[in-house]
């Protein structure tokens, strides 16, 4: 059985972490875990670094994030990105990601994204 406490101090600490790796890892290791608790933690710790990098993680990518194929993996990174003070970098991602993203679920999730975020 896994530790959530110690997983979730592990996400954490690489929230708060400045490295670009810290990006990386979590993208790596978290976005891709099998366990929908990990995938939640770290789609929220990745909208909370609020940098392009991350957001653009937990936005843009199919299977991750906003387009997790666990609802509430989905709908905790949506609340997340809500939750935002300063939604501007979140906003633009979406915005680009409507216009351009190759995959139509994708651009459809993030129009659906940015309507909720102009609301909020």
């Amino acid at each position: 059985m896994k530790d959530i406490r110690k997983i979730r101090n592990i996400i954490e600490a690489l929230c708060l972490h400045q490295d670009p790796d810290s990006v990386r890892v979590l993208e790596e290791m978290g976005t891709n875990c099998s366990d929908d608790e990990v995938r939640e933690l770290t789609a929220r710790a990745l909208i909370r670094k609020n940098q392009h990098d991350s957001l653009a993680v937990a936005i843009t990518n199919k299977g991750k994030g906003i387009n997790d194929m666990s609802t509430v993996v989905a709908m905790s990174t949506i609340n997340e990105l809500l939750a935002l003070d300063n939604k501007e970098e979140a906003l633009k991602i979406l915005t680009d990601t409507v216009e351009m993203h190759s995959d139509e679920e994708v651009r459809e999730n993030a129009r659906s994204v940015k309507a909720l975020m102009a609301l909020s």
